[in-house]
């Protein structure tokens, strides 16, 4: 069996297809779903567009399912028929529904599963392919290219948002909102930051010390980390994922694997500079969301 997982607005559908079937069956479906999500994901209320920007009105955009088994947190129910209007379930019932006026889009589900569209809290869209090697040696075309690839499995996968905890990820939320790609809806935090010596300080030594003529980090170039000390460097990058369009802050606040220097029960940053991110996220209605494994950590 194939398992085909197509996400759109609130909800995503399973389609089992024999094995028998051709590829071609799956890229065609999935050219017809990304035009649709894309379009409901950029409604009002949704996270806006990379930069803070929101797309323009866009006419409405009307999806039918019919014959699908739903998943409802309990179990499967029999076949029923399933009415989405602009990414949001308008309608589930056991007979028929009359195509409504305008275009709409049926998809014959034929007994298969519809299910509510998973969300991850906690991914990486940037980095969760890719070898650390890999990302801090590679072209940035390269990697976002690498990472439009995952974003696709991601969705395959039936997560139809994931909140994405550090990265340079707006490029490609702003390619899967406008439809360029299939992906998952995308909350960006942008670079994840960090003390230096901690968590997200990917420097080679050679890069060591610092000092005001020090060009960025290879990290901190591509957008991936931002090194700050102190209360008043800290909201500053804050302040700049933000204007970014990050729709959270990471912050790192502890030890971690994936870093070479910090210990993992290290415990990071001083509560006047915990405190300043805090405010500044609160300031622009968000909040921040840290990297903690110890109990100090987390306190």
């Amino acid at each position: 069996m194939r398992g085909l997982m197509i996400g759109i607005g609130a909800c995503v559908v399973a389609l089992l297809a024999s094995a028998a079937a051709g590829g071609g069956e799956r890229e065609r479906l999935l050219a017809r779903m990304t035009g649709t999500a894309a379009e409901a994901r950029s409604g009002a209320g949704d996270a806006p567009l990379a930069g803070g920007t929101r797309a323009s009105a866009r006419p409405e955009r009307v999806v039918l399912f019919n014959r699908v088994r739903v998943f409802d947190g309990d179990g499967l129910t029999p076949e029923r028929f399933v009415l989405v209007r602009d990414g949001l379930i308008e309608r589930v019932s056991a007979d028929p529904i009359g195509a409504p006026g305008g275009p709409v889009l049926e998809i014959e589900g034929a007994g298969r599963v519809l299910m509510p569209g998973l969300i991850d809290a906690h991914w990486h869209a940037m980095l969760a392919s890719t070898p650390m090697l890999v990302l801090m040696s590679a072209d940035e075309g390269y990697l976002h290219l690498a990472a439009a690839r995952e974003a696709e499995r991601t969705l395959m996968r039936g997560f139809t948002t994931v909140r994405d905890v550090g990265g340079p990820s707006f490029a490609l939320k702003r390619a899967i909102d406008e439809g360029l790609f299939p992906g998952p809806r995308i909350y960006p935090s942008g670079a994840m930051v960090s003390q230096t010596g901690g968590h997200g300080d990917f420097r080679m030594r050679h890069e060591v010390p610092r000092t005001g003529s020090t060009p960025p980090s290879r990290a901190e170039a591509v957008g991936a980390a931002a090194i700050a000390d102190g209360p008043d460097a800290v909201r500053r990058a804050v302040r700049e994922q933000l204007m970014l369009g990050a729709s959270q802050i990471k912050l790192m606040a502890g030890g971690g694997v994936s870093s070479a220097y910090d210990p993992l029960d290290a415990t990071q940053y001083t509560v006047p500079e915990l405190r300043a991110a805090v405010e500044a996220a609160e300031n622009w209605g968000t909040y921040v969301t840290v990297h903690a494994y110890t109990v100090d950590a987390v306190r």
